[in-house]
């Protein structure tokens, strides 16, 4: 059996400690650590020597102005973070057991979702448990399954991808979700003779939202090979480069739908089946104490046929200069 720990390491590495350390990784210095701290710099300089000298290892280079993890700080803030990540897991399970609440609540919210229908429902989730933190991820693509599968996540809304048997997961279906191709009234495929072959899509610069996934392979959609592509982050940013004409690209029809309406956007038939996605919603299975009261009340809500279809049509309210 390896020796333990001595005290002195054991004691020095607190959750105060590793929060103290990322702060100074992100920050970059001791003294913007300590500017973010609310500290002296010495003081932040002080602890992190405190815990260097009791794991008797240097966790930052100090050859510049900067602080630059070494590899042995890298590591511990690795296996900090997953550290941190289960004690906060800890407190969710002592806090669920003794009130059936969560302490946090994250939901990975994909980005054809609408944004002003789940403000709604986060504020009437407030009202009744004001005590649990509700935390929204912005994902796209397979980023919002992954988000689920990695453990980052406890409700994923708008998933494209089937979740088939990822393994502690459910599903269910959120609803079918049509795309239109559509383009501002001045780009020049507006004027082209429908409908559009790939040919003639292929000259034009399309626009594309990022895969959010941080592993795997990314996916795409809707793109053509050897097509130049601008590629941007949510699907917000992508309407607007649309309205401007700057691309051309596949929007989600209800939130094109105002836009088609009042001739900011052109609506073109193409030479490719009609593209519907099918979009669902999921969640990790909870073990023997079922959901919490937090997440059951989000899956409570998305019994509703009225929810479902307000969580992907409801984009009227979309303002864009």
């Amino acid at each position: 059996m390896p020796p333990a720990m001595p005290a002195a390491a054991r004691d020095v590495l607190t959750p105060d400690a590793l929060s103290l350390l990322q702060t100074v990784a992100r920050a970059g210095s001791f003294a913007g650590a300590a500017r973010e701290l609310g500290l002296v710099p010495s003081a932040v300089t002080y602890r992190v020597r405190q815990i260097e000298d009791a794991l008797d290892a240097l966790l930052f280079d100090r050859a510049s102005r900067q602080a630059r993890l070494t590899e042995a700080g890298r590591e511990l803030l690795r296996e900090g973070e997953r550290l941190l990540g289960e004690v906060d897991a800890v407190v969710s399970r002592v806090r669920r057991v003794a009130t059936g609440w969560e302490s946090q609540l994250t939901i990975a919210v994909d980005v054809v979702v609408s944004c002003g229908t789940m403000l709604e429902l986060a504020q009437a989730f407030f009202e009744v448990a004001p005590q649990t933190r509700l935390r929204l991820r912005d994902e796209s693509l397979s980023g919002t399954l992954h988000a689920m599968a990695e453990g980052h996540a406890d409700l994923a809304l708008g998933v494209a991808l089937e979740p088939g048997n990822t393994l502690g997961l459910q599903s269910r279906l959120l609803g079918d979700l049509p795309f239109v191709f559509a383009v501002a009234p001045h780009h020049p495929l507006a004027a082209a003779t429908e409908p559009i072959g790939d040919e003639e899509l292929q000259k034009h610069r399309a626009v594309a939202v990022a895969d959010s996934t941080e592993r795997g392979s990314p996916i795409t959609l809707g793109l053509l090979a050897g097509q130049d592509v601008f590629t941007v982050p949510t699907m917000m940013a992508k309407l607007d480069v649309q309205l401007r004409g700057i691309a051309a690209g596949f929007l989600p029809e209800p939130m094109a739908r105002p836009f088609l309406a009042s001739g900011r956007l052109v609506a073109k038939r193409v030479r490719r089946p009609p593209r519907v996605a099918r979009m669902s919603y999921a969640w990790r299975e909870t073990g023997p104490l079922g959901p919490g009261r937090g997440l059951q009340w989000w899956l409570d809500q998305l019994e509703s046929p009225a929810t479902r279809r307000a969580l992907l049509e409801r984009h009227s309210g979309v303002l864009l200069g």
